[in-house]
């Protein structure tokens, strides 16, 4: 990250996402630094720009500003979340082992059982919210200890600075995805993981319209790995999604603290509704690690799960009577957005291995977006009144 004298060095979070990573515009005077949608530059330019694959201007500002929010020294961008999932796993070599939370994004799951294990990486999964699985770490000496916190879907929270120590004293280098935390709740490196993984495509950019993807560090080593991965395997974004993406990040926190405040609202009253089996969120005290999210967290997110006790049809039916919360797969959007895992992530799975996993017929996952909360209830209440 570089520094920028104009910007106090105790500059807030909020600050630093307005004012971080605004180069390349003092040519014109622009408030707001341009797109720069071209493929080559000439040679010799003041930026030692060459080819957009290497470099841009738009990519440079997104790092910028991401390396403030994450506390980092280093970012890269990407064309996805998965890309920059990509990034990190082609630094691996045959023979080498990742230790993984059991649960996580599924394209990871793949990612892993799909190609990493067809070049000779062997994969483990261990549930990593129970201490005594760490001894794992120590015995299986991994190249790379894998996790989310909170997971997908069942928002597990994962005691990041306990795994951290753990995994350096054994050599492991640690990667964090935290994109469903979002940088604004979660700083992974001040927690002791090496690598923080976003998925900007979500709570960064905020508004579903682009794709994107980064990787935070302190590690000179790993910026450079990132570096030649961004480039060489031409996991690049696109200048535009990079300028829409800096552009999101700027609303950021004024849009967790409502994601946040909406989630927690709707999570306290269908936990106190009756006929709900069950509800998980991170800062509800019924959640299992409710004092490590308050730990390690700042707010609960904006992700939120509940249990209707539903047959798999009834619950379909149930999201399908939803107004405002529109069915589809992703999160971290302004609007709301509902997903049934059983039929759509995890419809791959056969069904008792997705009970087992905590996957019933009538869990329910909502990406709460930032409408008024009592708008949201209303929707939610009246879907569930015509069951």
């Amino acid at each position: 990250m570089k520094d920028d004298p104009t910007i106090p060095a105790d500059a807030r979070f909020e600050t630093r996402a307005i004012h971080v990573g605004q180069d390349y515009r003092s040519e014109t005077g622009a408030v707001i630094p341009p797109i720069y949608m071209t493929s080559t530059f000439e040679s010799g330019n003041p930026g030692s720009f060459d080819y957009t694959r290497s470099g841009n201007p738009n990519f440079r500002n997104l790092q910028t500003t991401l390396a403030s929010l994450e506390n980092a020294r280093h970012s890269t961008v990407f064309a996805s979340g998965l890309s920059a999932i990509s990034a990190i796993l082609f630094s691996l070599q045959t023979g080498d082992t990742i230790l993984s939370e059991q649960q996580i994004y599924g394209c990871t799951y793949r990612i892993f059982e799909k190609v990493l294990k067809r070049f000779g990486v062997k994969i483990k999964y261990a549930n990593l919210t129970n201490p005594e699985n760490y001894d794992l770490i120590t015995r299986l000496k991994p190249a790379l200890v894998w996790l989310e916190s909170p997971t997908n879907p069942l928002l597990k929270i994962l005691d990041i600075k306990a795994i951290s120590e753990v995994a350096h004293k054994a050599g492991a280098v640690v990667a964090m995805d935290n994109t469903f935390a979002s940088s604004l709740l979660q700083q992974p490196l001040d927690l002791g993981a090496d690598l923080s993984l976003l998925s900007t495509t979500k709570y960064t950019n905020g508004h579903s319209d682009c794709l994107g993807g980064a990787v935070c560090t302190n590690s000179d080593e790993w910026q450079d790995k990132m570096i030649f991965a961004q480039k060489a395997i031409g996991l690049q974004p696109s200048p535009f999604d990079a300028w829409l993406t800096s552009r999101g990040a700027k609303t950021e926190a004024v849009r967790m603290e409502r994601h946040c405040s909406n989630a927690l609202e709707l999570a306290t009253r269908l936990e106190g509704r009756k006929g709900v089996k069950s509800v998980k969120y991170p800062f509800l005290k019924s959640h299992p690690q409710y004092k490590l999210a308050k730990k390690q967290m700042s707010a609960g997110g904006g992700m939120l799960l509940a249990d209707f006790g539903l047959s798999y049809a009834d619950t379909l039916a149930f999201i399908r009577r939803l107004r405002l919360f529109t069915q589809a797969e992703s999160l971290g959007g302004i609007e709301s957005l509902v997903a049934h895992p059983a039929s759509m992530t995890h419809a791959s799975i056969p069904k008792d291995a997705r009970e087992a996993a905590g996957v019933t017929d009538g869990l329910v996952r909502f990406s709460v977006g930032i409408e008024h909360v009592e708008d949201l209830w209303k929707d939610i209440d009246a879907a569930l009144k015509k069951k």
